[in-house]
């Protein structure tokens, strides 16, 4: 009876697995995300074989870039034969149905770890916009299914819309990051990519955690430019902002179980506080609850082995 009149039903088809790549031929594990590694091409393709096995349809791909690579005009974005352009022919190679979703930012090719270009302590949003759309294209002729632009610059969906057009890659989705927020949650991803910010920090482009009808903005913004999808980061702590947003557009709606989340249920299941399985699901499930139909997690390869039992 319970299972018959469940009201949220969860699947591996919901979900998205984030991975990180590095530019080395070994795999090493990621002091502050617990289960997480940095992969090598050719592990990184065996990772998504396991993923894909267990029904997980799409990955997201962020990478660890040498800092010898690393400039003010962050102009490794868009090198054909960098990092993630390999990493996705790789993959695609490798699984053609795979649904490849890239992240369209600078701050791991920035000397500066932010977003954005950085000129006298100020970001530069309209130069910032031009290389993004630099970025995509090259992204998009690797094979990317979906672009995500996490930037949070102003006018970056329509503009690479129309770049991603012209280039003739009229059928590559965006994914527009709409409401991320300057959050205290993502410390353990810039760990991961050593991204953070050099000096200052997101709060003068990212939202202001305080903010809900904000959302709304950028929502009606993101569509107006013509987003294919948009989403909400972090999930957990943004459970109504998720609600918001599902219920002001028709457009799929993501969400981001981002690394502090995941660090947090690790940790405490890792001293016994928590049943770690449990309490993986229970938040999950209070995503796609919320309104969520794509979500975002590196718990994903975990659930779908529990919803596949």
């Amino acid at each position: 009876m319970r299972a018959l009149t469940r009201e949220t039903l969860l699947s591996p088809g919901d979900f998205v697995l984030p991975l990180f790549l590095h530019d080395l031929t070994v795999d090493e594990a990621i002091d502050s995300m617990p289960g997480c590694t940095r992969w090598s091409l050719d592990g990184l393709v065996k990772e998504v074989g396991e993923a894909v096995a267990l029904g997980i349809p799409a990955v997201v791909l962020f990478p660890a870039i040498d800092e010898s690579l690393k400039t003010k005009g962050a102009e490794e974005c868009y090198n054909l034969e960098g990092l993630v352009p390999r990493a996705i022919r790789a993959l695609k190679a490798a699984y053609p149905d795979l649904v490849v979703m890239t992240d369209v930012a600078l701050d791991p090719y920035n000397i500066d770890g932010h977003d954005g270009l950085v000129e006298d302590g100020e970001i530069l949003n309209d130069e910032t916009v031009a290389v993004l759309c630099q970025q995509a294209v090259c992204q998009a002729g690797a094979g990317a299914d979906i672009v995500a632009p996490s930037d949070m610059m102003d006018g970056r969906v329509a503009a690479l819309r129309e770049a991603l057009d012209a280039a003739g890659f009229e059928k590559v989705s965006i994914c527009s990051y709409t409401a991320k927020y300057a959050s205290a949650f993502y410390g353990p991803f810039r760990g991961a990519l050593g991204s953070a910010p050099k000096a200052g920090d997101k709060k003068t482009y990212q939202m202001d955690p305080a903010n809900r009808r904000e959302a709304l903005r950028e929502l009606k913004l993101d569509e107006e430019e013509g987003a294919d999808m948009v989403m909400v980061k972090p999930a957990g702590a943004y459970l109504d902002i998720i609600s918001d947003v599902r219920k002001n557009t028709t457009l799929p709606v993501a969400a981001y179980q981002v690394s502090g989340e995941y660090l947090m249920i690790k940790s405490a299941s890792a001293d016994g506080w928590v049943n770690e399985e449990a309490v993986m699901m229970e938040s999950l499930i209070a995503i796609k609850r919320a309104g969520a139909d794509v979500i975002l997690t590196y718990f994903a390869k975990e659930a779908a082995r529990v919803l596949k039992a």
